[in-house]
């Protein structure tokens, strides 16, 4: 093998940070050398054929040693053939000899986290297996299912790969494959890595930030959707089990259809999946009295590791202080380190609800009144307090999916619970600080029905902003500010998309600072500046010292961002722990984690 200036050059700072001198070139640099640790002799190195110092006795030396001949083993298997695709043929390699991608810089991926706290790149690994190894495992996985859970079709490989709700870049998969237990889960996975194919998960299609959506090289679609079945309720302790394709909704309704008296408060948008709601680490309108996904509503996940090997976080009990909670390890990973195919979930008692909506001249006013009525002694009252701006409250009238029409200014519903006597108290306390604050028109739904449906035209508030626009397409994207910078990120972001003559609707969870704009467009000038118009929010939200993502997480949409909000040593981690679980990057390879092309994310602006 010849010895590159480039491989040259990784071998000197793999030497230097191993505290080593470099091996001369030459023969001794074609000296097999292991990469194992555990093929070291426990006796004393004499290190003349090394660097020409004293016996190594210390475990530090060793390890250096180890360091070095790691990465002299990874710098080897830079000269395995190559076939005609140029994709590295590693498969007749031991696993552990393997080496994931070598980056085009010269440095090797997949190596120790050391290399990568130098000025090595930190991309992830980018190699796949070619469109005969793609072949090869669409024929396994025929051969290991029925025919009938094996797909092929291109409008089943379009449908799954791409949504008409996100405006991201998308492919079509290679094959869609339909699992229904832990084990078809197992199974799947096994062939996905056998012929490094990547393999994207698929349940609720809901996302909007092009979670689902295919890769370019080729991949397999696990479908989760059938596996929704509810496993165990264990109402004495207040939690469920259920298999990653359950949605929210179902999973009430069947505690309502069996007299439990207690629900699963995690609402995101209608349909969404167990599954995708752990990847997303999703919330919803009830956010502001129960949290978010990343509290303590998932007690346990069983998951499928990139290596076929299936864990459990934890066991049922509702708090726990053995070792650290590997549960969050998954929820806001979007399917990029493991599968999730079970959950076990925190139930919470029904408590009586009542809506009230108030009225207010603007949204800086409704903001405030929020900001405090949480403030008082009824503020834990307070179930969802959502803010709807004028646009979306035309756009529900225009729409005809209400009996009657509301009046168009910025709205605030709120649910109140508790018993009947303190809804009554949190409601008079409301009504006086939302007089305080302007409000024009404050009224109780009158009826159970109506109060359904007033939250109703809340959760569905994509399909009334279409409905009143017929004939144009929606945007729909999301960011979270301190509650105290709502105002100004909302009043900036009206007058911009104004000024950028494009249509829009606005909803959010104001309680705690989160806002969905939708932004409409009719053709592919309109897309261009809505495209730049949502770069430029979520750039704003940043400045605020707020998240590019309150909810809909980060998929292909968001990846640029992340840097800028997060800091290079956070995304250094998150990278670090991706490769360290899924060291040859086949779990939704392109989503969530920022990638070094500098043509990523670019927009008009």
């Amino acid at each position: 093998m010849t010895m590159t200036p480039r491989m040259s050059t990784s071998l000197s700072w793999v030497c230097r940070l191993s505290g080593t001198r470099p091996l001369p070139v030459g023969a001794k640099l074609l000296r097999p050398l292991h990469p194992r640790l555990e093929s070291l002799p426990s006796r004393p190195y004499s290190t003349s054929t090394w660097a020409g110092s004293e016996p190594l006795k210390h475990a530090s030396q060793l390890r250096r040693v180890a360091i070095v001949s790691f990465a002299l083993g990874a710098l080897g298997c830079y000269g395995l053939q190559r076939g005609a695709s140029g994709r590295t043929d590693t498969r007749d390699v031991p696993l552990t000899h393997r080496v994931s991608s070598v980056h085009a810089t010269g440095a090797v991926a997949g190596s120790s986290p050391l290399l990568n706290a130098s000025n090595a790149p930190s991309e992830l690994p980018f190699t796949y297996g070619t469109p005969e190894d793609v072949t090869k495992a669409i024929e396994e996985l025929r051969q290991a299912f029925p025919e009938s859970r094996v797909s092929t079709d291109p409008s089943v490989l379009q449908l799954h790969g791409s949504s008409e709700n996100s405006y991201h870049p998308s492919s079509p998969h290679s094959v869609v494959v339909q699992a229904s237990s832990t084990e078809d889960v197992v199974k799947i996975v096994n062939i996905s890595r056998k012929y490094r194919v990547p393999i994207i998960p698929y349940s609720g299609a809901t996302s909007l930030e092009g979670h689902f959506s295919g890769h370019a090289s080729g991949s397999i679609c696990l479908d989760m959707s059938t596996m929704d079945r509810i496993l165990e309720i264990n109402e004495a302790d207040g939690d469920l089990t259920c298999q990653a394709g359950a949605r929210w909704e179902d999973i009430n309704s069947t505690l309502k259809e069996k007299g439990i008296p207690l629900f699963f408060p995690l609402d995101p948008g209608p349909g969404a999946t167990i599954g995708g709601m752990v990847g997303t680490g999703c919330s919803g309108t009830n956010a502001v009295r129960y949290g978010t996904a990343k509290g303590e509503w998932f007690l346990s996940l069983t998951v499928v590791l990139p290596s076929g090997k299936v864990i459990k976080t934890r066991r049922r009990a509702r708090k726990s202080a053995a070792g650290f909670d590997t549960t969050k390890l998954f929820i806001g990973a979007e399917g990029t380190l493991g599968i999730i195919t079970e959950a076990t979930l925190r139930l919470t008692p029904q408590v009586p609800t009542k809506v009230v909506m108030a009225q207010f001249p603007n949204v800086g006013t409704a903001v405030s009144a929020v900001n405090d009525i949480l403030k008082t002694p009824y503020g834990h009252h307070i179930q969802c307090a959502e803010l709807l701006d004028d646009n979306m409250m035309s756009a529900i009238n225009a729409a005809g999916l209400v009996e009657r029409p509301y009046p168009v200014q910025d709205t605030l519903f709120f649910k109140i619970q508790g018993s009947p006597e303190s809804i009554v108290e949190a409601s008079k306390a409301i009504q006086e600080i939302a007089s305080k604050h302007g409000s024009s028109h404050f009224e109780f739904a009158s009826t159970d029905e109506e109060a359904q449906e007033i939250w109703q035209n809340r959760k569905y508030a994509l399909m009334s902003t279409l409905g009143a626009h017929l004939g144009t397409k929606c945007w729909t994207t999301d960011v979270c500010v301190p509650t105290s910078k709502l105002p100004q990120l909302v009043y900036e972001t009206k007058a911009d998309l104004a000024k950028a003559d494009l249509k829009s609707t606005i909803v959010g969870h104001v309680g705690d600072g989160n806002f969905h704009a939708l932004i409409l467009f009719s053709n592919e000038k309109e897309l261009k500046a809505v495209s730049a118009a949502v770069h430029r929010l979520i750039h704003r939200a940043i400045a605020m010292d707020g998240t590019c993502s309150g909810e809909h997480g980060v998929g292909i949409g968001k990846t640029e961002y992340l840097v800028e909000e997060l800091g290079e040593g956070t995304v250094e981690l998150m990278k670090t722990i991706k490769r360290a679980v899924d060291p040859l990057n086949l779990f939704n390879p392109g989503k969530l984690y920022p990638q070094n092309d500098p043509s990523h994310g670019r927009h008009d602006l």
